[in-house]
């Protein structure tokens, strides 16, 4: 087991501040182990796994069942009984509070408009996303980018065996999990899409183009896209706009979110095929990206991407309040600073932008620039 001292700490927080905590993720990214780690260090704690008949038994009554209970209580797979939301606002208001609720689910779009209505300002959410560099070590980099987060994958004897595990996590997730989240759709077709959204990773989005490769309407891959960003598995970075005479992007950035996903959906089974592969640089960005949000602890809503049709861009725009960071992402031991980085941090007001490449050393570039080694994102960003 792989203690996520992070993740740990960012939902201990937030059950010192708030009645009701849902942990989202998609299945397998690890919510129960991480419940069972956040319970281990509690004096109190009640579990119900809403997938086992016993215990939806004892929650026949949810009121009877709750109201008693002290410390900390776990709900896993909430999602399967939404109508116990309106029991957890009665108990959310109690004053003082005996308990607190942590609450495990996959982010369906009836869970989050049920809990949102039911627990406005009584609950906090916290995406649990994959391993992070900080869990494995900097050794471990190229063995979390090429398997991904998910810690059955990371953890698998071979790298043919971490494969066969992700696409078979594709598979049901296509077959199974979206259904059980409520989204009626075809699977050929939404597997198929998913399979071309690969290629378009971390490139901007052409809903037309998809379409015509689907033979379906934009709108209809626009709602494809949606299905696959509420489920957790695809991120999207929207445009940043500032006001200048070029012409800027107007599409948001597509991202997979997990890049062991990302090479299984691409056929690429060892970090040899991915060095030769044409999204290479693609897939590090994406990597290397997603570490360093996960590191300043990023929300989406903080997050962008800004680009001109003229060839100014900036992979990763992060702002918070009034500081405004960049990122780049660069597949090489030796970044320089470019005439396009160099637009960004002028037109975009830059507090300090990062060049996140390859090598083993983190080194300024710049005044204003710093080449941050991937293997040190933890250390020194």
């Amino acid at each position: 087991m792989i203690p996520r001292l992070d993740e740990i700490s960012a939902v201990r927080r937030l059950l010192g501040h708030f009645p009701v905590v849902a942990l989202l993720g998609p299945r397998q990214s690890g919510k129960t182990t991480l419940a069972r780690q956040i319970a281990a260090a509690s004096r109190s704690v009640e579990s119900f796994d809403l997938e086992d008949p016993d215990d939806l038994a004892r929650l026949s009554d949810p009121g009877l069942a709750l109201k008693p209970l002290r410390g900390l209580v776990i709900l896993d797979e909430i999602q399967r009984r939404p109508g116990l939301f309106e029991t957890l606002r009665v108990l959310a208001d109690r004053h003082p509070l005996p308990a607190r609720f942590l609450i495990l689910g996959s982010a369906s779009p009836e869970l989050l408009r049920q809990s949102s209505e039911s627990l406005a300002g009584r609950i906090a959410y916290h995406t649990l996303e994959g391993l992070r560099l900080r869990d494995v070590g900097a050794p471990h980099l190229n063995r979390l980018w090429l398997r991904g987060g998910f810690p059955r994958s990371y953890a698998a004897p071979s790298e043919a065996r971490s494969l066969e595990w992700r696409r078979a996590f594709i598979r049901t997730f296509i077959e199974r999990d979206i259904p059980q989240l409520g989204i009626r759709i075809e699977a050929p077709r939404l597997s198929r899409f998913w399979s071309m959204l690969a290629h378009y990773h971390a490139r901007t989005w052409n809903a037309a183009e998809l379409a015509r490769s689907l033979a379906v309407s934009e709108g209809t891959v626009g709602h494809y896209l949606e299905i696959l960003e509420k489920a957790l598995v695809v991120r999207t970075l929207k445009p940043w706009h500032v006001n200048i005479d070029r012409r800027q992007v107007k599409a948001p950035k597509v991202l997979i979110r997990d890049s062991g996903l990302l090479h299984a959906l691409l056929g690429i089974p060892t970090l040899r095929d991915l060095e030769r592969h044409p999204l290479l640089g693609a897939s590090w960005e994406g990597f290397v990206l997603q570490q360093a949000a996960a590191r300043v602890e990023a929300d989406s809503s903080e997050t962008f991407f800004w680009a001109t049709h003229g060839g100014a861009e900036l992979d990763m725009l992060w702002i918070r309040g009034s500081r405004r960071i960049g990122f780049e992402a660069k597949r090489t031991s030796a970044p320089q600073v470019t005439k396009s980085l160099r637009s960004a941090i002028s037109v975009l007001g830059l507090r300090h932008a990062y060049i996140i490449h390859a090598g083993v050393e983190t080194f300024p570039l710049a005044k204003d620039i710093t080449a941050l080694a991937a293997s040190r994102i933890a250390e020194d960003l």
